[in-house]
Parts: structure tokens; sequence; C-alpha cells
């Protein structure tokens, strides 16, 4: 059997048809999620980019690799398991459409070929799916004619920012009336802040002048995800005609989400709110995983390698921290992996949260660029959108959460000889440049 492994950067599972998103921005995500199982709940446990690909590729908490943030100091050990050794040394011929090795050395790592279709790019973040699939749908009819079994990783990225989708789709899917509306100021905060004069050079110049409405920005993400979802079914089509759909496992997942503008965070993915850290997983695999499988079990990337291993019978690293999930895919296993599920930050803020099915629970070790109080805790039922703090309604569950939390943390750091956290040992990265226009602005 083989292998395809596709990463759409930065999807939240809130914006797709088939997670009940009312805008149709993936029609043929969702058909495809029809045709095997679609994973409910996959929380990640850490963002962004960097450490939470680091992560999957791992099956290793961050606490254990020591890559917290993205464009941090660290590195990663070698002696960490990756899944694409594992892979090899099971005989598979392992190759990637991605341009992660180009920002950290270790996403290079176990690969039989590799290319990055992004080299031409100014900004790797700014590649369209096209550039990908010009290398991913060749490899396939290729892949068909060789003997060996494959694993193929691509990395699509059209719904990171700047959001440019193509530009008949740019009114699809706004909301609004008029994206240039002067009586409008919900972009206001946005534009006087840190990343308004970065967005009106880099983006905004390229969008309707005097733009006002981020509603009209939102509009712009969900476009986004239609057109990789276009770029998607192509790679999909490619797959049937070269004849290895039936015995191929695909796999579709995301890094991490995006916030829109809600608790201030415009279009970006920071956070620790569902909207950033609740992502898509969606696994077809012809005659072992049922049409229509809803797998609604806590789910974190940690699971993705131990998972793929499991499934093509290669040795699953006793170092790998995740647990395969291939019973709950092929078998409907009602099996509990996680009764709870620790999630941490520290590129633009250094926190940890812990998640149950029914709260949420967020500690800042350092206060945030918000203001945001040091200790967060909602009620996901009462409140999905994560808007009513009440930490201080509730002291009970937020100590018995708190108390679960440090102890999760303090067990990981004695089980990596750590004597203090790695958040606070590292710092934030990205964020320092922030907390300096803040001081140079006189915001604190």
């Amino acid at each position: 059997m083989n292998v395809l492994l596709v990463a759409i950067d930065t999807l939240s599972a809130r914006h797709m048809g088939c997670y009940g998103y009312h805008k149709p921005t993936t029609p043929s995500l969702d058909e495809f999620a029809r045709q095997g199982a679609l994973c409910e709940a996959l929380y990640c446990p850490t963002v962004p980019t960097q450490p939470n690909y680091t992560t999957t590729f791992t099956g290793q908490y961050s606490i254990t690799t020591g890559i917290v943030a993205h464009g941090g100091h660290a590195e990663l050990p070698s002696d960490a398991p990756y899944l694409t050794e594992g892979l090899q040394r099971a005989g598979m011929f392992t190759c990637a459409a991605d341009n992660l090795a180009a920002m950290k050395g270790w996403f290079s790592r176990g690969w039989s070929q590799y290319v990055n279709p992004s080299m031409s790019q100014k900004y790797i973040q700014w590649s369209d799916w096209r550039r990908y699939n010009e290398v991913a749908i060749p490899w396939l009819h290729e892949r068909a004619r060789a003997a060996d079994p494959f694993f193929m990783f691509v990395h699509y990225w059209d719904p990171h920012t700047p959001y440019l989708p193509p530009e008949e789709l740019w009114y699809d899917f706004y909301e609004g009336d008029d994206p240039c509306d002067p009586d409008n100021d919900s972009l206001r905060p946005l534009l006087d802040g840190y990343w308004g004069s970065k967005w009106q050079q880099n983006w905004f110049s390229r969008l309707p002048e005097g733009m006002t409405d981020a509603l009209f920005v939102e509009g712009l993400y969900d476009a986004e995800i239609r057109h990789v979802d276009d770029g998607f079914a192509r790679l999909m089509d490619a797959l049937d005609d070269a004849g290895l759909a039936d015995d191929t496992m695909v796999v579709v997942f995301s890094d991490h989400g995006e916030l829109m503008f809600r608790h201030g965070i415009f279009f970006d993915h920071h956070g620790l709110y569902d909207p950033n850290i609740h992502v898509p997983l969606l696994v077809r695999w012809p005659e072992r995983i049922e049409p229509g499988t809803v797998v609604p079990q806590l789910l974190q990337h940690t699971d993705l390698a131990p998972t793929m291993l499991d499934a093509a019978g290669a040795a699953i690293p006793d170092a790998m921290e995740g647990d395969s999930f291939l019973d709950l895919l092929t078998e409907g296993s009602d099996r509990v992996l996680h009764e709870f599920l620790v999630t941490q930050e520290c590129t633009w803020q250094m926190k940890w949260g812990i998640r149950t099915d029914r709260h949420k629970y967020i500690k800042a070790r350092e206060r945030d660029l918000y203001g945001n109080p040091m200790s967060e805790l909602y009620d996901l039922e009462a409140d999905p959108g994560e808007f009513a703090n009440i930490a201080t309604k509730r002291p009970d569950i937020a100590s018995q959460l708190d108390a679960k939390l440090e102890a999760w943390v303090q067990w990981m750091m004695a089980r990596n000889g750590l004597d203090e956290d790695p958040l606070v040992t590292h710092g934030i990265t990205l964020g320092r440049d922030w907390l300096q226009w803040g001081e140079s602005h006189g915001y604190w």
C-alpha cells in the first residue's frame, strides 16, 4: 500500500462544509470526507508551523523535541524518531513537494526525493497549489510504474496569509455590502496596530483601495480555501488516473487554523482558541475504511506518524509519544486515546492550554500582547466561540484543570530532564518585535 499525506496549511476546520461551515468552501474535500473517515476532533498540540510539523513528523510533543516556537533557536535532536525514516526502513520510496526544509534543516530528513516548488517565490507562504501539483502529479504517474510502495507528502499553502485568491473569487464569500464602506471600522484596530503598515505594503495594496470591512478579508480566506479545494480535486483525479487510488491511504490535515479578527487577533494563527487549534483530519483508504466513518475521539498530531507507520506495517519507534488510531479508522473502535489534550504556543504568546470535551483552560506564562487575563476558562458547550471567560465564575473547574495541566507539564519536564518550563527557557520569538513596537509607540 501507499500513503499520500496532504497538508493544507492554515486550514481551520471551522471553515469547511464537512465540519458544519455554512459557506460552500470545500465541495471536493466534503465529497472526499464522505468516501472515508472524518475525524471530528483533531487538535494541535502546538502552534504554529515549525513546531507543529515537527510534532507531526516525530510523533513527539514539543516539550520533548524542544521545538516550541516558530523561528526558534532550538535544533531537533538527531536521534529523534522521524516518520519518513521509519517508512524508508520499511521499504517505501519517500517524496515531497514541500518547502519546510527551507525553514529548518531537520525537515529534509528521510526523503528519497524532495522538491521545493516555491524556490522562485519571495515568500514561500505565497505559493499557489498549481506549483505543487506540477510536481506531484507527474510523480504519481511515475510511481504507478514503480515496484516499490511510496509515501508522498504534498504541502499546499494557499489559505495562509496573505489571502490572495484569483480575483474572480474575491466577492464569492463576502457577506457584507461594501468592503470600502467609510462607516465600517471593523478593520481599524488592525490598521492602527503593529500589522497595519506591514499588511498595507505587502498585502492590502493588492486589494480594493480604502478597504474597511474585516468581513471582506475573511471572505478572501474562504476564497483561498475554495481555490485550494480545486487543487486537491485535481490531485485526487490524478491519483485515479494513475490507477493508484484503490491501494493508497490518503490523509488530509492542517498544521493549524486561523483567527478571523475575533479575540482581537486579525487573520493570524496565534492564540489557543479552537478556530486556531481545531483542524481537519480526513482519511480515505478503499476496502479498509468504510465510507462515511466518523471518528469522534480527541486526537492530536502526535498520533499521525504512529498511525501511518501502523498502516504501512512499519515499526513504531518507542520514542514516539503518540498512539496509532488505526483501529478507530478501520474497525470503528470506541477506544479513548486521550481524556484531555494539552497544547502550547511560544511564538507570539507564551501560553499553555488544556482541553477536555467540555472545557478549555488557557494559562499564560507571561502577559500577552492583548492584555488578556493570565488564566482563561471556557465552557465549550455553552460558549463555542470562547468569548465568555468564566475562570473567576467557576474557580473550581479552573483550579482542577490548572492542576491537571501543571501536573502534565511537570511530568513531561521530568521525563525529559528539564529543570524549567521550556517556554520560559526559550522565550517568545516573533512576538519580540511586536513588543518592541508597542514600547516605541507607547502601548505599554
